[in-house]
């Protein structure tokens, strides 16, 4: 056997499942402990290095996986103020309490999601 199929082999299988509602995992980083606030902040930053265009959706987590999100309000096309991205955020979740909430980075340049994260998960 090969090395590549010795590390396939290693893989841990991630029990997910659509009948357990806390199984379900959704973008980057939502297989992770939920993010600090200085985590969350450190990755706003990144989007605002990297030129990418925030937004924001969120979503009932029993409809996460086969509905589309909703978007709050606009994409911050341009915006590279970190504490209006992040109070955004917060306006989003005062908003929708029980909603999951979903930061995404935009790359104008290659027309595509640069990056997308769970930012926030309401208590089960």
């Amino acid at each position: 056997m090969s090395e590549t199929q010795d590390m396939i082999r290693d893989v841990q299988d991630y029990p997910s499942r659509l009948n357990d509602p806390k199984s379900k995992r959704f973008e980057t980083f939502s297989y992770l402990p939920q993010m600090s606030a200085e985590e969350i902040r450190k990755q706003v930053e990144y989007i605002v290095s990297k030129g990418w265009n925030p937004a924001i959706e969120h979503c009932e987590p029993e409809n996460a996986i086969l509905h589309y999100w909703y978007m709050w309000k606009l994409p911050m096309f341009g915006e590279t103020d970190v504490d209006k991205i992040l109070a955004e955020v917060e306006a989003c979740k005062r908003s929708n309490p029980n909603h999951l909430i979903k930061l995404i980075g935009y790359d104008n340049i290659r027309q595509t999601q640069g990056t997308a994260m769970l930012v926030y998960r309401p208590a089960q």
